[in-house]
């Protein structure tokens, strides 16, 4: 330190400065770990590349977070909305239901709504599924995810074998969102099973348009093609 006693004042901490900042930047926190929100979104791009073990380390530190959110304030509804996102990536609907019923019983959320909505259909409870779906677009008929609610919509009334239910419930999903092959290839499939070839034929058509690789949607394509008989 003796070299630095005959240094003007400001020199001197000009170069403490330059010394210390590297260090502190160095071992400065990384925001984005203690954020909910963006954990569950880099979750969602690793799990789009398939690279699940690392995605699954970012839910998990997502849940975390939300849990402790939530634990500091009961009432923070978007810790309950990116929780319950988040436990429907990790396929944890039960967890999802016990979530989304605690954050609606302290106010009304669409974005819950249509999350529970998604849980109680893969945990094949389609009268609570289309309960759920039908309440979000009824109150956000052009919401974010009301494609997707009338897709699930579809979806139960498919397996439910409402042909022509679930006819309205596609068609108004690819109107909404007209880039999934998979949509009109169930339009497509509901529409032949109603008897009604040739509509099915342009719903096949647009699913292969998307998708020309989609192996289901040109066989389909093939048969509903074939003069009825």
């Amino acid at each position: 330190m003796s070299a630095f006693r005959d240094l003007p004042p400001r020199l001197f901490f000009v170069l403490i400065l330059a010394a210390v900042l590297p260090l502190a930047a160095q071992q400065a926190p990384d925001v984005s770990r203690y954020d909910a929100l963006q954990n569950y979104r880099t979750g969602r791009d690793l799990e789009a590349r398939n690279r699940m073990e690392e995605a699954e380390r970012y839910y998990a530190e997502a849940v975390r977070i939300c849990r402790e959110e939530i634990a500091r304030n009961a009432g923070n509804m978007d810790s309950y909305t990116v929780l319950t996102w988040t436990l429907q990536r990790q396929r944890r609907y039960a967890d999802v239901i016990t979530w989304g019923e605690r954050a609606l019983r302290i106010a009304s959320d669409m974005r819950i709504t249509e999350t529970m909505g998604e849980a109680y259909f893969y945990l094949s409870n389609y009268t609570e599924s289309l309960r759920f779906m039908q309440r979000y677009v009824n109150v956000l008929p052009q919401g974010d995810r009301a494609s997707v609610a009338y897709f699930f919509i579809g979806e139960i009334y498919r397996l439910s074998e409402k042909w022509r239910h679930a006819d309205i419930a596609y068609t108004t999903a690819v109107r909404l969102e007209p880039g999934s092959a998979l949509w009109w290839y169930r339009l497509g499939s509901v529409r032949e099973s109603a008897g009604e070839r040739l509509f099915a034929v342009e719903a096949y058509e647009r699913a292969l348009a998307l998708n020309p690789n989609y192996r289901e949607a040109n066989e389909a394509l093939l048969r509903a093609r074939q003069p009825a008989g």
